[in-house]
């Protein structure tokens, strides 16, 4: 998973953006590849080429309900005078003993099933009388394919071009062709084209097993009463559902009272499931900081190079955060602030792209675009930090939402988009040209 510790600097060291998730995507590797049947590796990426073994489809077959004939036999035919042949059998789906069409002759075929030997094409049951001897279909209304008439025959109205409602073998994919390549994100069509193919189980990384867990003694989870100076864990549900958009398998862990032995307790019994562990507060510089407590000198001998990493970064919101490895396997830990728009930043500007980054995909980074401010005044920003506002996007336009609170989540529900401002611009006017980042 990760190859080497995070870098270290001084306490007073103010990290940039840039300069942590840098650090964050060289520490973190990709998950190794392993054997997974069809179903289990939806969401995963492939890590091969996936070649054809045999033709989609593998035989020319119908694509109607009708009847198999030849051409010359039907060649001329029209209401007035419609040609009339023999129906000799039927053709299945899945039918192995086909018949031999001859002159003069047809025969039934469902949707699906071969093209028998000796037919040419396929006349839809609504070009034909439906082998029931009526005449014509006026205006070709459909009709159920029904069987022959007593002198077993069937009036066909209209002629028919060679292969004419025929789905040739290969139309889809040739034997030998390269059905997937390496890379592809397996989802439902992608699934449907491996098992159409034949192939049971294909050779991918697994989603990574994020573990989220937030810390604080006041936090309550939703169906419970609210007692005095209580609020409801809304960042543990937050993160764990970003890790599943992401395409993580997520697990949330209850919120963690204000006690370092705990923590550390829980997340290591935790790191039996876990590719990457995420929490949430505990990461600043009140008293009660209990993350920072238990686990700057987490690392000890039989766990070199591991450790966490409390830093300050140029942002807002999202300063106070902290990136490492715990455990044997040195396992990546993203630690995030507690305020719910520093988490929710934090994880799609640094978790994200770590879980993106353990899938082997190589475009991990959410889509940016340029887009013009609309809003009723200018936007402020601190000097030297680079801020990011929560806003709507649409058509070219980009609209704040909320304020720049790092507490706001009714805000950010409405939210769908980011916009940044760099750390050397302090206002930006309505009307100027801004980045944002997508996050729908």
């Amino acid at each position: 998973m990760s190859s080497a510790a995070p870098r270290t600097a001084g306490q007073d060291h103010l990290w940039s953006v840039d300069e942590h998730l840098e650090d964050i995507l060289a520490t973190v590797r990709p998950l190794e590849p392993i054997e997974l049947q069809l179903l289990d590796a939806q969401g995963c990426v492939l890590v091969e080429d996936v070649t054809v073994p045999v033709s989609l489809p593998p035989f020319d077959n119908s694509s109607m309900d009708g009847y198999a004939v030849r051409v010359a036999d039907v060649a001329g035919a029209s209401e007035e005078f419609p040609a009339v042949l023999e129906v000799i059998g039927d053709v299945a789906a899945g039918q192995a003993d086909l018949l031999q069409v001859g002159p003069g002759q047809a025969a039934r075929i469902m949707t699906g099933a071969p093209l028998p030997p000796g037919a040419e094409t396929v006349v839809p049951v609504e070009w034909t009388d439906g082998g029931l001897g009526e005449g014509p279909v006026t205006g070709m209304r459909a009709r159920s394919l029904t069987p022959a008439g007593a002198d077993g025959q069937v009036q066909v109205y209209r002629p028919a071009e060679a292969r004419a409602h025929v789905r040739a073998m290969g139309s889809d994919v040739k034997a030998g062709d390269r059905a997937l390549e390496a890379g592809t994100v397996l989802g439902p069509p992608q699934i449907a084209l491996l098992a159409a193919i034949g192939r049971g189980s294909v050779r991918v990384r697994p989603r990574p097993r994020v573990v989220v867990l937030s810390t604080g003694s006041e936090l309550v989870q939703p169906d419970q009463e609210l007692g005095s100076g209580q609020i409801y864990d809304s960042n543990s549900f937050a993160l764990t559902a970003c890790a599943r958009d992401a395409g993580a398998i997520a697990y949330r862990v209850g919120a963690v009272a204000d006690d370092a032995e705990t923590l550390r307790s829980t997340i290591e019994d935790q790191l039996v499931r876990a590719d990457l562990m995420v929490t949430t507060g505990g990461v600043s510089v009140g008293a009660y900081d209990v993350v920072k407590e238990a686990l700057s000198h987490v690392g000890d001998e039989d766990e070199a190079g591991s450790g966490i990493d409390f830093r300050k970064l140029a942002m807002q919101p999202g300063k106070p955060q902290g990136f490492g490895s715990i455990g044997p396997d040195h396992t990546p830990l993203l630690a995030l602030p507690g305020n719910p728009v520093s988490s929710y930043v934090s994880f799609e500007l640094f978790v994200r792209p770590a879980i993106r980054t353990l899938m082997g995909l190589d475009d991990v980074h959410r889509p940016t675009t340029r887009a013009t401010l609309t809003a009723d005044e200018a936007l402020t920003s601190p000097k030297g930090r680079r801020q990011f506002l929560r806003g709507t996007y649409a058509d070219g336009e980009v609209t704040p939402v909320g304020g720049a609170g790092s507490h706001l989540v009714a805000a950010l529900a409405h939210a769908d988009a980011l916009i940044v401002v760099p750390e050397d611009t302090e206002s930006v006017e309505p009307g100027t040209e801004v980045e944002v980042v997508l996050l729908r």
